[in-house]
Order: structure tokens, then C-alpha cells, then sequence
């Protein structure tokens, strides 16, 4: 197997974009030989604790290029199929990771992080709140009622920190970033006939 590590953050559309092509690419080559993993990265690491009004928190980010970022993003989801509806709270994503920190654990984290991108994105929920995460968790095959004590406790705030530090010592400031084998690194939203390529030449490598 050949290791994938992926950096993502569950409210950077393209990282929902990016999982829709990677995900294709993995279904026209079903014997693909990665093994993939998710790793924490938040866009937004001073969020207050509750989030903030998603069109307050994009001015304030991207000032006048708010509008044509957003264009962009529904442009290109477009064009995958994908229908916008974001969340109207922009919001932190701490407890998001901690869960895919736990859906890692059990195998669970391409369906968790699914869930995620699905309801930020295209069902306009916060994945701020325990009620929304312990559905995603429960819908991907985690025991709900575990997540939901979890989620109000503590439990591995300072792992997922941990993880996120690390990888911005390792040189990673953008999400999303794939890194194959542990050797090359390719950030960005990269279209299914980039990884189909990648996949061709591991396998063909590998014979």
C-alpha cells in the first residue's frame, strides 16, 4: 500500500471539491493502492469557541474578493454536479478534528469526513455542535452516544492540536494538502485525472 495523508478542514470548499475528484478518481480505480489517512488543519484556529455569522466572517477575511471567491467555488462545484448550500455559521472546527481523530481510530474517516463536508456545505448545518457531529458520527457507524460524551469532554483537544502544530512545522499552510508516500506533497483541489495518473504509475511501478 501506498500511504495518501491528506490535510483538510471541513469548511474550505475546496476541500469538499478536492474529496469529490479524489473520490472519483479512487471509484474508476478500484484496486488503487492507497491507504489514506486525514490529518487535522484548521483554517480558522482563533474561531470563537460558538463560530460567527459566515457572511461577517468572510468580509472580514477576504474583504472585496469575497464575492468572486465564492463564484469561483460554485462555478467549479457546478461542474462537478455538487449544489452550494453552506452553513450561515462559520464554524470551529476543533471538535470536527477531534471526531475524525476518533472515526480514525475505527476506520471511519472518508465517511465521517463525507458527512462533514455534506452538511457544512450542501445541508447549511453547524458542524460546530455536538447534535450535528454525533448524527455524522452515528451515519458512519460510530456509536453515537459514545461521540456525544466525548464531545463534552476534553478528550484529545491537545492530540488534535498536536497534529495540527506538526504539520505546520512540516511546511504545510494551505488546505487541502495531499501528500504521496510520505515524499511528494500537492496541494490544492487536483482534478480526477491527475490522481487516475498517479495511481497508473504506482501500479505500474509496483508490477
Amino acid at each position: 500500500m501506498t500511504r495518501l495523508d491528506i490535510f483538510a478542514d471541513p469548511v474550505c470548499p475546496w476541500c469538499l471539491i478536492g474529496k469529490v475528484e479524489l473520490d472519483r478518481a479512487l471509484e474508476s480505480r478500484p484496486d488503487h493502492p492507497f491507504a489514506i489517512t486525514w490529518h487535522p488543519f484548521r483554517l480558522n484556529p482563533q474561531m470563537p469557541p460558538k463560530g460567527m455569522d459566515r457572511v461577517t466572517y468572510l468580509r472580514a477575511k477576504l474583504g472585496d474578493d469575497a464575492e468572486a471567491a465564492g463564484q469561483a467555488v460554485a462555478q467549479r462545484a457546478a461542474s462537478l454536479g455538487l449544489t452550494l448550500n453552506p452553513s450561515p455559521r462559520e464554524p470551529d472546527t476543533t471538535d470536527a478534528h477531534r471526531l475524525m481523530h476518533w472515526a480514525g481510530l475505527e476506520g471511519a474517516q472518508g465517511r465521517v469526513m463525507s458527512g462533514l463536508l455534506r452538511a457544512h456545505w450542501q445541508e447549511a448545518q453547524d458542524i460546530g455542535t455536538t447534535d450535528v457531529l454525533t448524527a455524522i458520527a452515528t451515519a458512519a457507524g460510530m456509536d453515537g452516544a459514545v461521540v456525544a460524551r466525548l464531545l463534552d469532554s476534553d478528550a484529545d483537544r491537545e492530540e488534535v492540536a498536536s497534529r495540527e502544530a506538526h504539520a505546520r512545522q512540516r511546511g504545510i499552510n494551505s488546505v487541502p494538502t495531499f501528500v504521496v508516500a510520505d515524499t511528494h506533497a500537492v496541494s490544492g483541489a487536483q482534478p480526477a485525472a491527475l490522481w487516475q495518473q498517479v495511481i497508473d504509475e504506482i501500479m505500474a511501478a509496483a508490477r
